[in-house]
């Protein structure tokens, strides 16, 4: 089952954020599945579409490198980094063309194939602090 759900995670990863599938989302997730998200708690998929969607719309250029996976039973956990161009309204901020790196963890709680909670950990306040700042 670990190895399953492992699997699931990179998958997510892979076709939710680079390859912009969002029919994999309500695939893969329960509807009643609960993201503890930097700033936000959000329930199923719409609200979860809502989420990728404002990031998206910041960063369309954005893309998730997968660094490590650990899995155990029905938790997986995910290093990894992101990058983006900052060219889309987004976080009360006007487009900066800013390019950005940033890495994190999301913690994967997988039950009968399917994402039941999840909990990222990453630095939002920087990010936006990094916009908002002058060149």
């Amino acid at each position: 089952m670990s190895e399953e759900n492992r699997r699931l995670a990179i998958r997510w990863f892979e076709e939710v954020w680079n390859t912009r599938r969002e029919a994999i989302i309500d695939e893969v997730m329960s509807p009643d599945s609960l993201g503890h998200m930097e700033g936000a708690e959000i329930v199923g998929p719409l609200g979860f579409k809502s989420a990728r969607t404002a990031l998206l719309t910041a960063f369309p250029d954005f893309r998730v490198v997968v660094e490590a996976t650990a899995a155990d039973g029905e938790s997986v956990v995910v290093r990894w980094k992101a990058t983006g161009t900052h060219r889309g309204a987004g976080f009360g901020i006007q487009p900066t063309d800013r390019q950005v790196e940033f890495r994190g963890m999301t913690w994967f709680q997988i039950r009968a194939g399917r994402v039941v909670e999840g909990l990222d950990s990453w630095n939002l306040g920087a990010l936006v602090e990094y916009l908002r700042t002058p060149l």
